[in-house]
């Protein structure tokens, strides 16, 4: 991993805020860099290209079961809560591998835009 992408990674962590209240607790993310914040969600059996970003990086925070990751050469199956840090130029992949959508939010770190999509494998035949 570049030196600029383990410092995005570090600056980026160093400003998530916990804040534990009688109720649970909330985590607030830096929102500095924040180029996009979505929730997405993916049908039962289908997958996201195989791509990387030349222009941002991306912090994912998986909210259900049944998600398969790929970054670089890992795949594995997150947890719920389990947060993923997806430096710019990695390859990576979320599949839905169980009977129920499943969903991940998406913080883009660097300011891109929906362009800013390289695909080297896709399901959908597109480009």
């Amino acid at each position: 991993m570049a030196k600029t992408e383990s410092e995005d990674i570090s600056k980026f962590r160093a400003g998530i805020l916990e804040d534990h209240r009688p109720w649970g607790k909330f985590r607030a993310f830096p929102p500095e860099n924040a180029g996009s914040i979505k929730i997405i969600t993916v049908k039962p059996g289908a997958s996201l290209s195989l791509q990387y970003h030349e222009h941002r990086s991306e912090f994912w925070i998986v909210l259900d079961e049944g998600l398969e990751v790929t970054v670089g050469e890992n795949v594995w199956r997150p947890v719920p809560d389990e947060e993923i840090f997806i430096p710019r130029h990695a390859r990576h992949r979320m599949r839905s591998v169980g009977n129920r959508a499943t969903r991940v939010m998406e913080i883009w770190i660097g300011h891109s835009s929906e362009t800013d999509i390289i695909r080297l494998e896709d399901d959908y035949g597109r480009s």
